[in-house]
Order: structure tokens, then C-alpha cells, then sequence
């Protein structure tokens, strides 16, 4: 196809000019939309000097097999000069579940870390001082049990919570509308979230208790905007519940954290983080009546897109990922992970890794892309794709208000139809070759052999004769009462940490502590028909 015939279009869809000027900025109040960096409303970042201050945390994500080996990937991703820790669990920890229960057979410790008691969370972090690096952990519908095990942790080493700083991701409502890792129905799971809000605001004043979390909602296929206007009314519905329970506005959402997809459409997904900063500042000022500027300030990590590697020719998912990783510094990123050429056939090996974080280091070093904040800014193109997108997002976000707020929308099926109906186009894109994948369906040749992360099931032969070990070795007695005052604790309307804690502190397992919740709750089911 001729380059003159062809409809240029993001990768979302919108429709690309042939060329941008000032007529196309008419609407642009340089006040009102853009300020200086580190001024409200943000657009241009949240701090005036960025990166000339302090480069973004480099944070990669790994976990695979046992607590013992993920230790000493952490201690050579730290000697290799990795910045941040993030933690990745596998399956059945993310359910809920126990090494030794049927549904976790197969699945212990391949997409991630197993860890079931506070016993392997000692031995994740042994020798790595808590207090010194900032930890993130992706974990959703059990977050709080995974939580207290850190937080259990961190005791035991003499360090003060209020010195801890990290996140955990704890974002339920994009496991309902995109991810589908959830264990209780919707409402009980926001009241254990806003029970970790709460928390948090009182006891660890530097660890962010959420991290409302977009990624995943465009792995599911999703376009920038929906990726975008999902993940902020996500963060209005936490503000909500926070507010209901009697939390000021300013005394937790200076906390409150964002997680946001590098994907491959270089300027898109630029004008997607200009965006969302300008949509939070309006909201958590006009919505909300937030007076702290650090309520005011959206704050996100970024992740290259996982669902754009591919196992063909995976060398090329490299330059994908150095691209992606560009966007997400050009556009403020906070903290970043980069994925690694392995990722489409495993977790990643050990030297791929280190080319992801190498890939980080190189931009931070050799690049020069730190010198000054938002330096794309003033782009015709830019400044226009970032008014669209913010658009396009406030339209969703209104249109979820008339629906009764996010859980009212999950239970009507809509974020999820709109992602599918984007997810259908964009694969049939590919599939007729009207949108190139390089190595896919064009350039294609022979695959190149890579050497691959392998994981048997001695990681789960491990983790099964450990908790047997655990559980004649605990004071059983001390982890049944404390089950059962969780037990009381959910049937109220008190806050469940305390009592998830203390369960923790008895070494009861993640699978005894979401089973005593399960009781209360239940286990939530999705209508299919919708």
C-alpha cells in the first residue's frame, strides 16, 4: 500500500492528520491545560525538575519456584543495580490458595513466587533491609494477607513501618472488568481494600496502600483512552469508599498510586500519562476539594507491554521494549519495569533480564532524555493527541457516573464489552495485515533459539513438605483463635487488619486466612451472559 493511501491511526484508533499546527491548538489554554512542570494541573509532570533531581525507581518485576530462589534473583537484580524490588506470586497465591490444595496443582511457583505463611515471606526477603528499598507487590484479591506478612516482616528486623516505602497493588476492580484473579464479590473485596486505606494512613505513612492499576486492562486488549478513563474512575470509586468509611480526603490520597501500560504507540501512550495527570489534578480539586498539593499529584509506575512481545524473531522485543520504556520516561513515569525478550515463552532468565535492565540504564545514562522535564511538550501533535485523550476519558468517566459509579458498570457488563469490542479490533487488524507486527505477519523468517526459565514441580514438592513442616512445628491452638476472631472481625463492619495480622503473626496460611474470609463473603462468580 502507498504511503499516500494509507489511513495513519494510532493504535487506539484515532485518526493521525498529516500534519499538526497552531490551528489545531485553538482550544489549548496554556494556564488552564499545561502550567510549568511540577504545577497545577500537571500536565507537564509533577515535579519541576524530574529526573535532573532523581531518576525513576527501576523496578523489576520477578518471581519464580521458592521464596529461596526469588531471594537471590532480588540480591543480583540489586547487585546489577536495580533500584525497587517487585514482587510477582504465582496463581495460587494469588487466589488464595495453598501449595498443597487440588487447584494449585501445576501451578506453584510458575508465574511467580509461591508464598503461604509469613515463613516464606522471612525467607523472601532475608538479608534485604526493608527499611533501605522500596518494595511493590502484585497482589490483588488477598493483598492484605500479603501485606501483613510484609509488614509482620519488617517487625521482625527492627524496622519502623512508618520507614517503609513501596506499594502493593490491591486494585479489585480491574480483577472484575479485565484480569479475573478474584476470590470474594465485589463489595466485600472494596471493604477489605478501603480496611488497607485506612490502615495505611494511620501506621505506614510512606508505603502506598493501593495501586490503581490500568496495565492489565490493556493486556485484555483494551485502547489507550479505556485503559486511561477505567483506571481513573477505578481510583474515583477507592476515593469514594475511603470517604464513606470517615477518611479526609487529604489524609489518604496522597498515597494513592497509579500503574499504567507502556504500549507501542510512542506519542499515545505519551499523551495518555500527560492526560492522566491533568484528569486526576481537576478531580481531586473540583470532585473532591482536596487541598494538599500531594493530593492533587498522580504518581505512576509503568510497565512495557506484555502483550506486545511476541515468540517470533523474540530479539525484536528488545527494541519494542526500549521504545515502550522511552514513552514511559518522556511521559513522567515515577518508577519503571521493563520486560524481557523471553517473556512471550517464560518468566524471564536471568541474562534476559539483565538486558531489560540494562535497557533502563541506558536511558537514564546515555541518553540524555533526563536533562528536562517533559521536553516533547509544545508539540502541535503532542498537545492535540493530549487534549483528545482527555476527551475522549472525561467521556467515559461521565458516562460510568450516569451508570451509579464502577461496581453498578462491572455488574453491567460494560467495561468489559468495550474492552472485548477493542480487543476484536485490534487482532482483526493484524490478522488482515492492515496493521503490521513486525516478524508476525510481516518480515517473517526463522525463529531464533533463545535459551529459556525452565520450572518442574520441585519448587512444588518444596513448598508442600515446608508447610507440613510449618504446620506441626506452630502453635495451632494460637493460629485456630485467631482464625476465628478474623471469623468475628469480617461478620462486622470493623477494620480486618488488626486481625489479618495477627492470624499472620501466628503463621496461619494465606489459603486458612482466605478460606476464613470465604466463609463470611463468599466466592464470587461472573454472569457470563451479560
Amino acid at each position: 500500500m502507498k504511503t499516500a493511501e494509507r489511513a495513519f491511526t494510532t493504535i487506539s484508533g484515532v485518526p493521525i492528520e498529516a500534519c499538526y499546527g497552531p490551528e489545531q491548538l485553538q482550544d489549548l489554554d496554556p494556564a488552564r491545560d499545561l502550567g510549568e512542570p511540577g504545577e497545577f494541573p500537571y500536565t507537564r509532570g509533577i515535579h519541576r525538575d524530574m529526573y535532573r533531581g532523581r531518576l525513576w525507581t527501576m523496578r523489576q518485576f520477578s518471581g519464580f519456584a521458592t521464596p529461596e530462589e526469588t531471594n537471590r534473583r532480588y540480591r543480583y537484580l540489586l547487585d546489577q543495580g536495580q533500584t525497587g524490588l517487585s514482587v510477582a506470586f504465582d496463581l495460587p497465591t494469588l487466589m488464595g490458595y495453598d501449595p498443597d490444595h487440588a487447584l494449585s496443582e501445576g501451578e506453584v511457583g510458575k508465574c511467580g513466587v509461591s508464598i503461604c505463611s509469613l515463613e516464606d515471606m522471612e525467607t523472601l526477603f532475608r538479608g534485604i533491609p526493608l527499611g533501605d528499598v522500596t518494595v511493590s507487590m502484585t497482589i490483588n484479591s488477598p493483598a492484605s494477607v500479603l501485606w501483613a506478612m510484609y509488614l509482620a516482616v519488617a517487625e521482625q528486623q527492627g524496622v519502623d513501618w512508618a520507614k517503609l516505602s513501596g506499594t502493593i497493588q490491591n486494585d479489585i476492580l480491574k480483577e472484575y472488568i479485565a484480569q479475573k484473579e478474584y476470590i470474594f464479590p465485589p463489595r466485600p473485596s472494596m471493604r477489605l481494600v478501603t480496611d488497607t486505606i485506612e490502615f495505611g494512613a494511620r501506621h505506614t505513612p510512606r508505603f502506598n496502600p493501593i495501586s490503581i492499576s490500568g496495565y492489565h486492562i490493556r493486556e485484555a486488549g483494551s485502547t489507550a483512552v479505556q485503559e486511561l478513563a477505567f483506571t481513573l474512575r477505578d481510583g474515583i470509586e477507592y476515593v469514594d469508599w475511603a470517604l464513606e468509611r470517615g477518611l479526609a480526603i487529604d489524609e489518604f490520597a496522597p498515597r494513592l498510586s497509579f500503574f499504567f501500560n507502556a504500549h507501542s504507540d510512542f506519542f499515545e501512550e505519551i499523551a495518555k500519562y500527560r492526560a492522566a495527570r491533568k484528569i486526576w489534578a481537576y478531580v481531586m480539586r473540583d470532585r473532591y476539594g482536596a487541598q494538599s498539593e500531594r493530593s492533587l499529584k498522580l504518581r505512576f509506575h509503568a510497565q512495557t507491554a506484555g502483550c506486545s512481545l511476541t515468540w517470533q524473531q523474540p530479539y525484536n522485543n528488545v527494541v519494542r521494549t526500549a521504545l515502550q520504556a522511552l514513552s514511559a520516561v518522556l511521559g513522567g513515569a515515577q518508577s519503571l519495569h521493563t520486560n524481557s525478550l523471553d517473556e512471550a515463552y517464560a518468566l524471564p532468565g536471568e541474562h534476559a533480564v539483565t538486558i531489560a535492565l540494562r535497557t533502563q540504564q541506558v536511558l537514564a545514562y546515555e541518553s540524555g532524555i533526563a536533562g528536562t522535564p517533559d521536553p516533547l511538550g509544545g508539540s502541535y501533535f503532542l498537545e492535540k493527541l493530549t487534549l483528545d485523550t482527555e476527551r475522549a476519558a472525561n467521556e467515559y468517566i461521565r458516562k460510568i457516573d450516569q451508570m451509579g459509579g464502577m461496581i453498578a458498570a462491572i455488574e453491567a457488563g460494560f467495561p468489559q464489552q468495550e474492552i472485548a469490542a477493542a480487543s476484536y479490533r485490534y487482532q482483526r487488524e493484524l490478522e488482515t495485515g492492515e496493521r503490521v507486527q513486525v516478524g508476525v505477519n510481516r518480515f517473517q523468517s526463522d525463529d531464533q533459539p533463545i535459551e529459556l526459565l525452565q520450572i518442574d514441580e520441585t519448587a512444588a514438592r518444596q513448598q508442600c513438605a515446608k508447610l507440613a513442616a510449618l504446620r506441626k512445628r506452630r502453635d495451632a491452638g494460637r493460629a485456630a483463635r485467631t482464625l476465628d476472631a478474623l471469623k468475628r472481625a469480617a461478620e462486622g463492619s470493623g477494620n480486618t487488619m488488626p486481625f489479618i495480622l495477627d492470624a499472620v503473626r501466628a503463621y496461619a496460611t494465606i489459603g486458612e486466612i482466605c478460606d476464613a474470609l470465604r466463609s463470611v463473603f463468599g466466592a464470587y462468580q461472573e454472569n457470563t451472559h451479560l
